[in-house]
């Protein structure tokens, strides 16, 4: 029989990443008294540092914030009720109301640069024109800033968004580059922004067990059909009336029902250290340098994102083009894509060519489109002597139609959730996913379009799939079909762990 949870009933959430953390903000400010998040990363050591072994998709630096979402009103509506949250913890991190450890008043959790959608043809694209008709339409007039616009490249240099409009010189040498500045994007600050939600979780009365032990799922506990708590990795059994997966790219390994709904890809991230003395540290500090996209509709050549340099120098560069796969034989005799990275193995089963059971470089075929893009794009870094120093896959939970999976399971009484499928768009709704989950909990807004787009579904029989799942080993982008970058041919001095 389907059930609500009371709000002194246990609930257990398992993992600690944007999911999981945001829906454990939401369930303790609605009263709910009993809330308890595991995860196997130590993030209370880490402090959601990749460089400290936190390799989820929520740990690290920069995530991309936008607006921009073309003819996705629903996602474009999200953003702007995220934006309000973002600017309310940085408030609250300015006036000293909530500091987590380690954190100041001078921290801030969202830096409103811009985001430029780019490309490289002479006339906008689709996506970016329904973006501007569709924020006007919201009552978001000149927030979206067309680069090729001449009225548009007056008003931003009024509005001080010039850097933002041509930041690769590609309209200053005469290249094609059409595209959308959104003045109301910019990026959240990853590691601190996990941070500052655990602290307020915890807080409100969420309890955390993060312990690569006692923190670690090894199994649902079972009464019949209902799922009636989780056993961890030290033996122990914690029970609860209702258990929500949170665990980003491991969740469809972990969950078989997901098959063909979602399926964990890779996309592979490339850091270049700007010395501080460098003339570039601060052509690409935040404050004169936007996140950006590239061609990120166009297939394995496109799919590029990036940011400014961190405090310490980093400039990170992603790409998306080719979303790869780790499949792996299940012990039901199936295979299912399992993350695989420098400091978590996928199983004992896999042998990425890398050797051993991590995987420690990104493919050649990323490495490839990234260089190519740097030596037309940012060639003043190569001039000042700069390359690839650091790369890392990571794995993200795309779903067929790359809308989020925000669900009680099927045939489990209501007593399992899922929240995932981000497909690499999710970080952004960190402050408010979570009050949407609650709401699924609840079963609350049924009838809303992003609700309605986040149901438990299977793809239709004429219907085609946003991403191709669950094409196993056979596939092209199975990692151990692809040729693996060496570090040689990454180049550059290795980042110090």
């Amino acid at each position: 029989m389907a059930f609500t949870p009371s709000k002194n009933d246990p609930i257990i959430i398992v993992g600690a990443g944007i999911f999981g953390l945001s829906t454990a903000v939401h369930l303790s400010r609605r009263g709910y008294t009993n809330v308890t998040v595991f995860d196997k990363q130590p993030y209370q050591k880490s402090l959601y540092s990749y460089f400290k072994g936190a390799d989820g998709a929520s740990a690290g630096k920069y995530p991309i914030i936008r607006s921009a979402y073309g003819s996705q009103t629903e996602y474009q509506g999200l953003t702007i009720e995220a934006l309000d949250g973002w600017n309310l913890w940085n408030e609250e991190l300015a006036t000293g109301k909530t500091v987590p450890p380690g954190l100041t008043t001078e921290d801030r959790v969202f830096v409103n640069n811009g985001n430029l959608s780019l490309s490289d043809s002479a006339t906008l694209p689709q996506f970016e024109q329904e973006t501007v008709d569709n924020m006007e339409a919201a009552g978001h007039k000149n927030t979206q800033l067309i680069t090729i616009d001449e009225s548009h490249q007056r008003l931003a240099a009024a509005k001080g968004w010039t850097f933002g409009m041509d930041p690769f010189h590609r309209l200053k040498r005469g290249l094609k580059a059409a595209g959308v500045l959104d003045t109301t994007g910019g990026m959240a600050v990853a590691d601190k922004a996990c941070r500052f939600a655990l602290y307020k979780a915890a807080s409100q009365g969420v309890k955390f067990v993060l312990d690569e032990k006692a923190g670690a799922l090894e199994s649902p506990v079972f009464d019949g059909e209902k799922i009636i708590g989780i056993k961890t990795c030290d033996g122990k059994t914690h029970f609860a009336r209702l258990t929500i997966l949170a665990c980003g790219g491991w969740t469809p390994s972990l969950l078989p029902a997901m098959d063909g709904l979602c399926e964990t890809t890779a996309g592979s991230v490339f850091l270049l250290k700007i010395p501080r003395e460098s003339p570039l540290f601060d052509r690409f500090a935040p404050g004169n340098f936007p996140t950006w996209t590239y061609k990120m509709r166009d297939g394995a050549e496109g799919g590029l994102y990036g940011f400014p340099r961190d405090e310490d120098g980093w400039l990170k560069i992603g790409y998306r083009g080719t979303k790869y796969t780790n499949p792996i034989v299940q012990v039901d005799g199936k295979e299912r894509s399992v993350p695989v990275t420098r400091w978590s193995a996928a199983s004992s089963l896999v042998e990425p060519k890398q050797g051993g059971e991590y995987l420690k470089t990104v493919p050649q075929q990323a490495l490839e489109v990234v260089r190519a893009f740097l030596a037309e794009n940012l060639p003043e870094l190569g001039t000042e002597g700069i390359d690839i120093s650091f790369t890392r896959v990571c794995w993200y939970t795309d779903s067929y139609d790359n809308h989020f999976v925000i669900d009680h399971v099927p045939g489990t009484e209501d007593s399992l959730m899922v929240a995932t499928g981000g497909s690499g768009h999710a970080f952004k709704y960190l402050p408010n996913i979570g009050n949407w989950v609650v709401d699924a909990v609840e079963k609350k807004g049924q009838d809303q379009i992003p609700m309605k787009l986040w149901k438990w579904r299977h793809i239709g029989r004429e219907e085609k799939p946003y991403n191709v799942l669950m094409e196993g080993k056979e596939g092209p982008r199975a990692l151990c079909n692809v040729d693996l970058a060496s570090d040689i041919e990454i180049g550059g001095a290795k980042a110090k762990l």
